[in-house]
């Protein structure tokens, strides 16, 4: 069975850029078994209702600005699957979650930056399930929670955001520049605590971690860990997958929950 991920997509040149997490990603799509579709829950995808895609094709959405045109001129055209949107939404409504259907929304560039890495073919159906603004960990544990069945029918369930994110410190630093030690200190502590399956503190990140406001001024970039952390089942173990940092303020962590 396909483990769920949580993935740090990082800015949108991580598709041009060689630096270890792009290594690392390109890596872990050739590791994993093939998956038959991918549900992506990304970052830059906030609604009121949980929302999920149901297109025939998707297209790709350059939700951002300021960046080389090269990265403009990517596409991602994958499939999309809506048979597969009706079962993510009847999941989501047996477990008293209210689930609307986009017939319309392509992938935003935390979805298909990081696969146009792990799988460049783009032959692999994608679906993208929104963030709900302001409902925070418990909530999207508990929307991870009622998508974990999705594994069993092969479908590879994917949290994308970043481990830390605070744009706010960028200040032109190269790629490889090194983290300030509060960054390393909350990433750490978060560390510590996923992979000692500890689910209370990690709800309560915002009053324990070190230095969380700072490293997530607002939480969509760290929402989606806690889908795929509830997509691997109430027993789910963690295991880090990739440690990493671009540009001195972005921790590109990933995980798996098996």
């Amino acid at each position: 069975m396909l483990p769920s991920l949580f993935i740090s997509h990082g800015a949108p040149t991580l598709a041009l850029t060689d630096c270890p997490a792009r290594d690392f990603l390109a890596d872990l799509g050739q590791r994993l078994a093939k998956p038959k579709a991918i549900l992506v829950v990304s970052a830059h995808w906030e609604t009121i209702t949980p929302t999920v895609s149901a297109v025939a094709s998707n297209e790709t959405i350059h939700d951002f600005y300021g960046f080389p045109r090269a990265l403009y001129e990517m596409t991602y055209p994958a499939p999309g699957q809506p048979e597969l949107a009706e079962t993510i939404s009847d999941l989501l409504c047996t477990a008293g979650l209210a689930c609307q259907i986009d017939h319309s929304r392509g992938l935003d560039h935390g979805a298909w930056v990081p696969l146009t890495v792990m799988y460049p073919d783009a032959d692999i159906p994608v679906l993208q399930l929104s963030l709900q603004h302001g409902l925070g960990p418990a909530h999207h544990l508990q929307l991870g929670r009622a998508l974990a069945t999705l594994r069993e029918q092969g479908v590879l369930i994917i949290g994308s955001g970043s481990f830390t994110h605070d744009l706010s410190r960028f200040r032109g630093q190269k790629i490889d520049s090194q983290p300030a030690p509060d960054i390393d200190a909350f990433a750490d502590w978060m560390t510590g605590r996923l992979l000692e399956g500890s689910s209370c503190d990690l709800i309560t990140y915002r009053r324990q971690a070190p230095f969380a406001a700072a490293n997530h001024p607002s939480e969509e970039h760290l929402l989606p860990l806690f889908v795929a952390q509830g997509a691997g089942g109430p027993q789910a173990k963690a295991e880090h997958l990739h440690r990493s940092t671009t540009f001195g303020i972005l921790r590109m962590d990933a995980f798996a929950f098996h």
